[in-house]
């Protein structure tokens, strides 16, 4: 405080005045009142710009964690989806070589194509729906070669969202969800439908058959009427490995903005439909 006294004099004689102020003792007091007043409220800002600076340095970390977290845990759920995908296909061919030779051959050579394609796609945890589409359409010449005559497949497919990325090996677990629970089960014809779609933002990508049969808590499987050709009822849709694998990766990509669902349909079907975001 003498030094701002001193300043102060200083300036004013240099000024040509003289300073004046009230008697030392209440003048030192309210100085010191007011320097303490004025100190303590730079140290309260000093340490809330301080507290929020931590504060969004922490949340940061945090996310960073968590940014790297999910992404190991896509990685992880994607190469899960690897051996079983092969497991599948593998077993595909093992059938076909009691029947045709020639074919198991064929269908060696397309499952070689295939795992390319899926390693090129393997590492990252989304690509273009095109690439998928390719993975998609080999996994259903696999199986096509496995039940020919019993299943015919239909693709509607919107040109202008196969540049919109997916989860990679997310359409083949709903297609292999209808040979496991309809087509292995029938003897007459499956029908099914690949569809994609983009409107407002989002990407609709649904594979339909025309007599599966959608599990129901507490109830026995009914059976389901295809051509009449077979007794034996197709087993109902249920959520295995893919499915639970895919609603994992969903989950992690995109929150609450993407949705699968499985729906019945009447009088038989089952329906299964991703709904994602698409900024593309």
């Amino acid at each position: 405080m003498p030094l701002a006294f001193g300043i102060r004099h200083a300036v004013y004689a240099l000024a040509g005045r003289t300073y004046s102020h009230a008697p030392w003792a209440p003048t030192f007091l309210y100085e010191n009142v007011k320097i303490t007043v004025f100190f303590a409220i730079f140290v309260v800002i000093l340490f809330g710009v301080l507290s929020f600076q931590n504060m969004l340095q922490a949340r940061l970390r945090a996310e960073q964690s968590n940014a790297l977290l999910r992404e190991a845990q896509l990685q992880s759920l994607t190469q899960q989806m690897q051996p079983h995908f092969l497991f599948n296909a593998l077993n595909t061919v093992s059938s076909l070589m009691h029947e045709d030779v020639q074919r198991a051959d064929a269908t060696l050579t397309q499952l070689a194509d295939m795992l390319r394609a899926t390693l090129d796609a393997s590492g990252s945890a989304q690509a273009p729906l095109a690439t998928e589409l390719r993975l998609l359409r080999g996994y259903a010449a696999l199986m096509g070669e496995r039940f020919a005559d019993r299943v015919q497949i239909d693709w509607r497919l919107d040109a202008q969202a196969e540049a919109c990325l997916v989860p990679v090996m997310s359409l083949q677990p709903l297609l292999e969800n209808v040979f496991k629970h309809t087509v292995e089960r029938r003897r007459g014809l499956t029908r099914i439908s690949v569809a994609t779609r983009r409107a407002d933002g989002m990407l609709y990508l649904a594979i339909e058959d025309d007599a599966g049969q959608l599990a129901q808590a507490g109830a026995t499987h009914p059976p389901v009427h295809g051509d009449g050709s077979s007794s034996a009822a197709p087993a109902a849709h249920a959520g295995g490995l893919g499915l639970r694998n895919l609603r994992a990766r969903l989950q992690a990509l995109y929150g609450e903005a993407a949705t699968l669902e499985l729906r019945q349909l009447a009088p038989h079907g089952v329906r299964a439909e991703i709904r994602l975001p698409c900024a593309c």
